[in-house]
């Protein structure tokens, strides 16, 4: 497969099986239910962006998913941010290039929004995630760890 010849499209309707399938696929511990419930929401919201990414032949071989983010973005100096909030590309498409041209994608929407910032965030553990965002032009900002107390 050649990377200029993908077709990356938005998404636009919240039954679109392909995004439910591939988001199934990075998120395995949501429900069928709890996804559905997050794509309606995210369809009808102006701040965020979803596309989708399709071999020449049609197949869905992955997703971006960004938010424009208002509030504190650790190791952002600007508001608003674009955040990316997921993104995903089958094991057998990776190390092509795919990733990079979502990620492409999703900055060209930023900047037509305002955003001078482009963030993401990873678990620590996740140092797949980690080195793609660094092939990217990711920079590391900072290391965090969340404590909860219940009440």
């Amino acid at each position: 497969m050649r990377i200029d010849d993908v077709n990356i499209h938005e998404i636009q309707d919240s039954s679109d099986e392909d995004w439910l399938r591939l988001r199934s696929e990075l998120w395995p511990s949501l429900s069928q239910t709890e996804h559905q419930a997050e794509l309606e929401q995210f369809v009808t919201n102006p701040r965020f962006k979803a596309l989708m990414v399709r071999s020449p032949e049609g197949i869905a071989i992955g997703f971006a998913e960004a938010y424009l983010r208002e509030d504190y973005v650790n190791g952002c100096e600007t508001s608003p941010v674009a955040f990316l909030e997921g993104i995903f590309v089958r094991p057998e498409f990776r190390r092509q290039g795919v990733a990079r041209r979502l990620c492409e994608a999703i900055e060209q929407w930023a900047r037509a929004q305002g955003c001078s910032e482009f963030a993401s965030d990873v678990l620590l553990e996740n140092h797949v995630s980690q080195a793609m965002h660094i092939h990217l032009g990711f920079e590391e900002t900072e290391r965090v760890v969340y404590f909860k107390k219940k009440l």
